[in-house]
């Protein structure tokens, strides 16, 4: 979980090679109406996001047994609620750095639809993950693999035996 830029997708994929899962990207569970929006710099509602964030804890339901990594924005707590409804043992991974990383991040990421305009709002919209829910927080502005080794140690320690991961 993390705002836009954090690396979602590319942890997300390293760490489900890592633990030899499956991985999706929730992006791709956005309908079409979402990604219009967001592509016009238009931030999502919550009446926007709770159909999407229904599908997202449906997908990672769908994995219980088997195990998944998805990379998911998440950034309410009332979101990964939701999504916790669905899909009670997922565990969530916040991946945070300061906003000056994001930014270049954002910044250099060519053909995506989330512009960088939007930033600003999912950093003010961002609920850190709080006291008791399942989940850990990593400095996302370090290498790949160190950062996925420190994943993996981490989710290892806070929720062993868990099967479904978001990103």
């Amino acid at each position: 979980m993390g705002v836009s830029g954090a690396g979602k997708t590319t942890v997300g994929q390293a760490l489900a090679e890592a633990l030899s899962l499956q991985f999706v990207d929730a992006d791709n569970l956005h309908p079409a109406s979402n990604v219009a929006k967001m592509a016009a710099g238009i931030p999502l509602n919550d009446e926007d996001r709770f159909p999407w964030l229904r599908q997202v804890g449906a997908e990672l339901d769908r994995f219980q047994g088997e195990g998944i990594v998805l990379a998911c924005s998440a950034l309410k707590r009332r979101y990964r609620d939701l999504i916790r409804e669905q899909a009670a043992g997922t565990t969530f991974v916040h991946l945070s750095a300061s906003e000056r990383v994001l930014a270049n991040r954002v910044i250099g990421r060519p053909g995506h639809f989330m512009p960088a305009s939007l930033l600003q709002s999912q950093i003010a919209t961002l609920e850190p993950l709080e006291q008791g829910e399942a989940g850990v927080t990593v400095d996302c502005s370090q290498p790949v693999a160190e950062l996925v080794r420190e994943v993996v140690s981490a989710l290892t320690a806070a929720a062993p035996g868990a099967e479904s991961h978001a990103l």
